[in-house]
């Protein structure tokens, strides 16, 4: 099966129920098979994605749902899309939609495959790491942003430019800054972002600067080791804090 087969059969299947599926696969076996590229996917998330239209599972006599690989591939898609490139459901759902009519439409922003397949760590990881600095129009072919966009993240200092050129992580935060501003969503309001990010560092800095101040280079290592790990501890923390709010959204 190729991966416009896989991508097309959720929906061709759904629409011929004579229709035998292999492997069929209830939730908390889909989960389980998820779980390690995505362990935080829960059962509530892919019911979401089913409602919003970007999977249709079969469904039993008794209306339970039934998962085949097919459904499986196109969960991992969707989920690696979110994750690594950050792109709205809505835009996924219109690439898929396109897929489901048996048209080969382009790659998704941000570099993602055509159409559905599977996506490990290793893929994931060459997708988001930059090996070089990009110019000014290389940032905005990989992001999708406005010169003015750019302008607007320079000048409230959420992205910077080392001698007119950008590192990954200013195009991460200008493809995020892309999808944002489709919700209203300015550069003058992320501003707080960059001044917690500052008090962070300034935290993580107190913490390993004895380490720092050391002579040996290994200390250096060993402190840049430590940082990173607070610094995901605190990415932890504020996105379990975020999360719990949004959680109260619909109760």
């Amino acid at each position: 099966m190729s991966i416009f087969d896989a991508a097309r059969s959720p929906r061709l299947e759904a629409q011929r129920p004579e229709t035998v599926r292999q492997a069929a696969l209830n939730i908390g076996e889909v989960l389980s098979e998820l779980k390690d590229e995505f362990p935080r996917v829960t059962a509530s998330k892919i019911r979401f994605l089913e409602d919003k239209g970007l999977i249709i599972p079969q469904r039993t006599s008794a209306g339970y749902r039934k998962y085949s690989s097919s459904d499986v591939i196109r969960l991992r898609f969707i989920l690696s899309v979110q994750r690594d490139q950050y792109l709205p459901l809505k835009v996924i759902k219109d690439h898929l939609d396109a897929v489901d009519r048996g048209e080969a439409p382009e790659a998704l922003p941000g570099g993602a495959p055509a159409a559905p397949q599977l996506v490990n760590s290793d893929m994931a990881e060459a997708v988001e790491r930059k090996t070089r600095l990009v110019s000014l129009a290389e940032l905005q072919g990989l992001s999708g942003a406005s010169e003015e966009l750019v302008d607007e993240l320079l000048k409230f200092g959420l992205v910077e430019a080392q001698g007119g050129l950008f590192d990954s992580n200013c195009i991460k935060v200008t493809k995020s800054a892309v999808l944002l501003a489709s919700h209203g969503v300015e550069p003058r309001h992320l501003r707080q972002f960059r001044t917690a990010a500052d008090r962070e560092f300034s935290l993580i800095e107190t913490i390993v600067g004895n380490e720092m101040r050391k002579p040996e280079v290994s200390a250096r290592a060993r402190a840049a080791e430590e940082a990173q790990e607070i610094s995901r501890q605190c990415l932890e923390i504020h996105e379990a804090l975020v999360q719990r709010a949004i959680s109260q959204l619909d109760r």
